[in-house]
């Protein structure tokens, strides 16, 4: 019994951990390949959350958390994301670029 107690606070206190967009991270939009021709690429970030606290969390959630953390870490670089592949097990790659001048 005690390690039910233990797990759900567990679970409830992980899935209330909040990723949150920073003021830079703001000002980096998150576009397709074929919207940054006139874009200079500046490099890639990789990201990565947990996807599972004893069950596995909505794949949703994880993706929107991602492209959070990869708008606040790009926004030191560029001003641009595209997502090189898709989220594999709460991780994802973006190439980072500058569009804006």
């Amino acid at each position: 019994m005690n390690k039910l107690i233990l797990g759900s606070l567990f679970f409830l206190l992980a899935s209330c951990a909040l990723v949150r967009l920073t003021p830079a991270g703001e000002n980096v939009a998150i576009l397709q390949l074929n919207e940054v021709s006139a874009c200079t690429s500046v490099g890639t970030t990789t990201v990565s959350v947990v996807d599972k606290v004893v069950v596995n969390r909505k794949f949703e959630k994880v993706e929107e958390e991602l492209r959070i953390l990869a708008r606040n870490r790009a926004a030191t670089r560029g001003d641009t994301l595209v997502a090189v592949g898709p989220v594999v097990k709460g991780e994802q790659t973006f190439n980072v670029y500058r569009c804006r001048r």
